[in-house]
């Protein structure tokens, strides 16, 4: 078999140089700085220095007996010899140390990194909206373009470690953030690791009063739940442990008031009757076993964080989804003031259409069901969707769900639908992070380029 050699491409040195000074990136602005203070310094020395000449001690040392001119004429040729000896020496160095270290693959990897760096520190502002496995899938894939990121998470999470920590010490459900948090971190990866790690459930069968009291939470639940206790509050908590993990971006709720998920069920009994369920709890949902017709929170009126609502209205990019569709993302755009902060930004707003079906939730969902749903919950906020066009996987995307399919060739539809294929091979119930930051990206810069410019 032939062996091909990988080369690395070398970079044009006087383009990356060319590409430090642009603006935006802040050198010339020290650079001026320094050179200011340079020869302010300068100039402070030579009225020194003529004090000293004019004093008597350096007479002899500048050839004060000598006329103006020659001096002048004597110095000049000195200091332009010394000068071109110098800038020689330096030239030989250079070429024979410094330069070839410049054309290393290490250092051009490091120039790349700081020009990318820079490139996402002034990245667009995007916020996403949303909770559960699929927002931090999103998150993951921001990252490589933007640190302007904002994550809005739901706190009507009941269920597991965060339904347990939300009863037993009155605290938000932390799971959502925490799943972020880690998405979001630029710590090591035994950090994350850590923060993510789940203690272990007892062995089926086991005695309640054997049951460990840590047993099914999570590291970074209780990590949360601690630093709340010590700051205070719980916005303060999250806040600290994003900073103890080098998060890249925000992680806020939408509210910081206690508010749980009801829904509307409607349901086909064995005996072919028609009923409906009035079900409380995030985690009760998708057990009723019947189809969701309507979700809403209790109580109904809570105030928005406020620095959510900032957020929304200084963003270049609006992002829902993806995820749970009724227990996600919904519970975020059901708080009224979030939902008028969207309407009114002059963001570009998308909703992230699952790939698949969630059993329990959207059975049967299409493109556009999803699309209507969202418009009966929230009105005009998001009339424009990016959804997955790539069905041609061997495998279906789970045992118990289906791929939600695009609109038929020829239907009509009141909203804009962007396709691509964002799918992940490997888990196809689950977007890719990659492609899928990639084609939204790609939706924003074409939209940011047809937009008027204020």
């Amino acid at each position: 078999m032939k062996m091909t050699e990988h080369k690395t491409p070398i970079i044009n040195l006087e383009r990356v140089w060319m590409l430090l000074l642009r603006p935006g990136i802040g050198i010339k602005r020290w650079l001026l700085a320094a050179l200011a203070g340079i020869l302010a310094t300068s100039i402070g020395l030579a009225f020194l220095l003529v004090l000293l000449i004019q004093s008597g001690p350096l007479h002899w040392l500048v050839l004060g007996f000598l006329p103006d001119w020659l001096r002048a004429l004597l110095f000049i040729g000195l200091g332009l010899g010394v000068a071109t000896v110098g800038a020689w020496r330096l030239h030989q160095i250079i070429l024979r140390e410094v330069w070839p270290e410049l054309r290393t693959p290490e250092s051009q990897a490091a120039v790349r990194a700081i020009l990318k760096r820079q490139q996402r520190r002034h990245g667009p502002r995007v916020v996403v909206i949303g909770g559960g496995t699929g927002m931090p899938q999103l998150l993951r894939g921001l990252r490589a373009y933007t640190d302007n990121i904002t994550a809005i998470v739901t706190v009507a999470d009941d269920g597991g470690s965060s339904g347990r920590l939300r009863r037993q010490m009155g605290t938000l459900p932390p799971g959502d953030f925490r799943n972020n948090i880690a998405a979001l971190s630029e710590a090591e990866g035994l950090m994350t690791r850590l923060f993510q790690y789940r203690f272990a459930e007892t062995d089926v069968g086991a005695c309640d009063d054997q049951r460990s009291e840590l047993a099914g939470h999570s590291f970074g639940n209780l990590f949360i739940t601690t630093m709340a206790a010590i700051t205070g509050s719980f916005e303060s908590g999250i806040a600290e442990s994003s900073r103890v993990l080098a998060v890249r971006g925000r992680i806020l709720p939408s509210t910081l008031e206690n508010v749980t998920l009801c829904a509307e069920v409607k349901r086909t009994t064995p005996d072919g009757h028609t009923e409906w369920l009035m079900v409380e709890g995030e985690s009760n949902v998708p057990k009723a076993g019947g189809q969701v017709e309507r979700v809403y929170l209790q109580p109904a009126h809570v105030r928005a964080y406020p620095e959510a609502i900032r957020a929304l209205l200084q963003a270049d990019l609006i992002v829902a989804g993806p995820g749970s569709f009724f227990t996600s993302v919904l519970p975020n755009l059901l708080v009224e003031s979030i939902r008028d902060a969207i309407i009114a930004s002059s963001a570009l707003r998308i909703y992230i259409c699952n790939v698949a079906t969630q059993h329990g939730e959207t059975d049967g969902f299409s493109v556009l069901d999803h699309l209507r749903k969202l418009r009966q919950h929230v009105g005009d906020a998001f009339m424009t969707t990016l959804a997955n066009d790539n069905y041609s996987l061997d495998k279906p995307p789970a045992h118990n769900a289906s791929w939600v399919t695009l609109p038929a060739p020829g239907e009509t539809s009141e909203f804009t639908i962007f396709t691509g294929d964002v799918v992940d091979a490997e888990r196809p119930w689950r977007h890719d992070s990659q492609k899928l930051a990639a084609r939204l990206m790609e939706i924003y810069h074409d939209y940011a380029a047809k937009s008027p410019k204020v």
